[in-house]
């Protein structure tokens, strides 16, 4: 129970990653905001199987790329909590098309999930961020920011600009004791619409696929009191598939 009395924003929390580190640092005692954007019944649920198991949790549907929704989100967050001590930028879009399909809504569009919606939550946050005595932000990136794939281009664009947000938001908090990570899954077994492409053609080293509670782990970690003298960094959760 490290994160006992702590408050976590977790963004597109509803399923999948999101919903694995919302439970995860809910069972290291944080409470936690539940984050989608339009999937009220399944943020719900994980606010509610995080109840059922002792701990305190609040669905909010909030558009990460609106900066006042984001805004609405922090305030009803504080109006229960009374704090925000952790914030995950997990929400993401990821689809997969050739250059020349995508137009530049499309670009924009991944890019603002993304990009902008970490930049607008750490934004909105910081505030509070900044009245914690241990307070974190980690950045869900991406295993593909680093190796590239084939037709993300826009993804892919979006996840490395997260490895630099992280960079720079380490440099600009460090004085006010805020670490600021990146945690970067590789091939994690979830539910998807459409299996990405590269999982046909990449293996990992360990040979199988992850799963959402060991990303969730590395972020309980990069949260908790044992990990203050990480910040700026990316951490690669992904069975060995990217070695430098």
């Amino acid at each position: 129970m490290e994160l006992e009395g702590r408050v976590a924003l977790v963004t597109g929390a509803s399923r999948n990653i999101g919903r694995a580190i919302a439970l995860e640092l809910a069972a290291a005692g944080a409470s936690i905001i539940v984050n989608a954007r339009t999937a009220a019944a399944d943020a719900e649920r994980v606010a509610g199987e995080i109840a059922s198991l002792g701990g305190q949790a609040m669905a909010v549907l909030a558009d990460v790329t609106q900066e006042a929704e984001v805004a609405r989100m922090v305030v009803a967050a504080i109006e229960r909590f009374g704090r925000i001590d952790i914030l995950v930028n997990n929400a993401a879009v990821r689809t997969e098309a050739k250059l020349e399909e995508i137009d530049f809504q499309a670009w924009r569009g991944i890019l603002a999930v993304i990009l902008d919606g970490a930049f607008l939550c750490a934004k909105a946050c910081l505030p509070h961020l900044r009245r914690s005595d241990r307070a974190s932000i980690v950045n869900i990136g991406g295993l593909t920011a680093h190796t590239g794939a084939k037709d993300r281009v826009h993804v892919v664009s979006a996840k490395a600009g997260l490895v630099g947000l992280t960079r720079a938001l380490a440099h600009d908090l460090a004085d006010a004791g805020i670490t600021v990570n990146c945690v970067a899954p590789g091939m994690v077994d979830t539910v998807r619409q459409v299996e990405p492409g590269h999982h046909a053609t990449r293996k990992a080293p360990l040979g199988r696929l992850g799963r959402p509670e060991e990303i969730a782990g590395a972020v309980r970690y990069l949260a908790g009191p044992t990990a203050r003298f990480i910040t700026g960094q990316t951490i690669q959760v992904n069975g060995g598939m990217y070695m430098s």
